[in-house]
């Protein structure tokens, strides 16, 4: 099996039931899913790109702890951003109403796969490969497919639910995978 599709589907596997899977899901019930797509594709291309050096280069990897600790406090981070809710001042709200979604979807995914179990695949997987492109390629493309399954459950769900239960469980799931992050990291 080529380096590109074997990435696709062990990454495409390793994602489902993820907590950035999960993630995914819940932002696709507060914007556009084409906007979650986007967002989930563009910090996929860098974290893979960046796991895909790291393979090359296992000797130099930052302790797991620390990445741990930092995706952590980011979660809890988000899950009280959306419980406090992103409303800005009127002036601000039309400045960053195109880019600002955009930038907190891919910034929560760069953060939630740095030391997850998919980029701990494709890292595996270039330290064994030579195909580089290959690797980071099919390892980003496996990412957004699985993402995108759960974009579509999430723009079901979105539909069914109003707006305040849906907020809750988003902060939740935040909050949640946050705190077992960093407890999964440190015991």
């Amino acid at each position: 099996m080529s380096a590109f599709w074997q990435s696709l589907f062990f990454v495409a596997v390793a994602e489902m039931g993820d907590k950035s899977q999960l993630v995914a899901l819940a932002f696709a019930t507060r914007f556009k899913p084409l906007l979650v797509l986007t967002g989930i594709f563009i910090a996929t291309l860098l974290v893979h790109f960046f796991s895909v050096l790291l393979g090359r280069f296992v000797d130099t990897l930052l302790p797991q702890q620390w990445i741990a600790l930092a995706a952590g406090l980011a979660f809890i981070g988000f899950g009280v951003w959306t419980l406090r809710g992103d409303k800005l001042d009127e002036g601000s709200e039309k400045k960053f109403s195109r880019l600002g979604p955009l930038f907190i979807i891919a910034g929560t995914f760069f953060v939630a796969e740095l030391g997850d179990k998919t980029m701990l695949a494709t890292v595996t997987l270039a330290a064994k490969d030579t195909s580089f492109l290959g690797v980071w390629l099919g390892s980003t493309l496996g990412m957004v497919a699985a993402d995108a399954v759960a974009i579509g459950v999430g723009v079901v769900v979105g539909k069914r639910l109003p707006e305040r239960p849906v907020k809750l469980a988003a902060a939740a799931i935040f909050l949640v995978t946050g705190i077992y992050t960093i407890v999964q990291a440190w015991v």
